[in-house]
């Protein structure tokens, strides 16, 4: 390990020891996630695209890294901010240790960097563009190379994950076609543990070939980015509402709530982790969920918060769009339905990979729009 630091775009600067090659550097949107477990599972999962992850659990690495933890067939995030990185392998599910892993996936990493600080900065001032660095580079060639990254609002950076052409998973039951703008492995691993037979299309792909392929049911993935930059989603997505049953999650569900007229915002520091609590409005129950985002959409009347636990509504050129579930930690949007249009959205992730499970019935209703 040889000195490095890590570097914000407000000049703020954090030491450390880079883990792996010397001449790396890597630049990005530096984010937080707040998760104790999973961490290969957030640099595989194509949300983090053009993000550095700070793990504000202060040990990681400490199970190893195994082929059962993938998100995707690769390594999204740009690079990794650690308190207290481990390499071991003795965890009975390792299959090579947790900096070798990054280091094979072309991922740097920095560790003994205050973490702490590190994410009260964020939380102070935002998440915003930074850098990992030697600290054998100056500053000021780490702020020049910082100042040439494109923001995270205004960027679109799921036609980078989507795949080239269509992919198929078999299946029984309803067929499901999702556009695919960054899917995690454990969503389309649920829909089929319930059968479904599975394909997904490039990001690109318009509303004939989506509904050339005689889906049961339209999904909207996850995805990295700023919604608002995936002006021809949105667009295809108008075209679809209401032709089919339509779910989101996650990008889906930003881009769904743009395609009936909604409007989303930059969160300041985003939700990211393992550990945040969203009521059911339907049921009254409170789960605790994994969440992977930096945008919301709007409310009622423009407002970024919601007050009360009441279901309030928007109208939108497809009926009336139906508050399902609230954040509980900020009081953000976390989840629509449109019943004229047969279709429901929610924010975070279901699927839970990683994370705990208590979302996971949720695609048990996706699946009941189908009929």
């Amino acid at each position: 390990m040889t000195p490095g630091y890590v570097l914000l775009e407000d000049g703020s600067r954090f030491d450390g020891l880079l883990c792996g090659d010397p001449e790396a550097s890597t630049v990005g949107e530096v984010v937080f996630n707040t998760a104790m477990t999973g961490y290969q599972e957030a640099v595989t999962d194509p949300s983090y695209a053009g993000q550095i992850i700070t793990f504000t659990y202060p040990m990681i690495g400490n199970y190893g890294a195994s082929h059962d933890a993938m998100e995707s067939t690769r390594a999204h995030a740009r690079g990794v901010i650690m308190r207290d990185a481990r390499n071991g392998t003795d965890a009975a599910t390792a299959d090579s240790g947790w900096l070798d892993w990054l280091s094979s996936s072309g991922v740097l990493a920095i560790t003994g960097v205050n973490t702490r600080a590190l994410v009260r900065h964020i939380r102070a001032k935002g998440a915003m563009r930074g850098s990992i660095m030697s600290s054998a580079t100056s500053q000021a060639d780490a702020a020049a190379m910082i100042a040439t990254e494109p923001t995270m609002a205004g960027s679109d950076f799921a036609s980078l994950v989507s795949p080239d052409s269509p992919i198929e998973f078999e299946g029984d039951g309803p067929h499901v076609v999702a556009l695919d703008t960054g899917i995690k492995s454990s969503i389309t691993d649920q829909l089929r543990e319930r059968g479904c037979r599975v394909t997904l299309l490039p990001s690109s792909s318009g509303p004939e070939e989506v509904l050339g392929r005689a889906p049961d049911l339209i999904f909207l993935a996850n995805g990295p980015g700023d919604p608002a930059a995936v002006a021809g989603v949105v667009e295809t997505v108008r075209e679809l509402v209401g032709k089919k049953p339509m779910v989101g999650i996650c990008l889906g569900h930003q881009l769904l709530c743009r395609a009936v007229g909604l409007e989303t915002f930059k969160l300041p520091f985003g939700h990211r982790g393992s550990n945040h609590p969203v009521k059911d409005l339907e049921t009254g129950v409170i789960e605790i969920t994994s969440q992977n985002h930096g945008f919301a959409v709007v409310g009622p009347d423009g407002a970024h918060t919601i007050e009360g636990d009441d279901p309030v509504r928007w109208q939108t050129g497809f009926g009336e769009a139906v508050l399902s579930h609230i954040n509980l930690y900020d009081r953000t949007v976390e989840g629509l339905r449109l019943p004229d249009a047969n279709a429901m959205t929610v924010q975070h992730h279901p699927e839970a990979g990683p994370g705990p499970r208590d979302s996971r019935h949720l695609f048990d209703r996706f699946l009941e729009l189908v009929g």
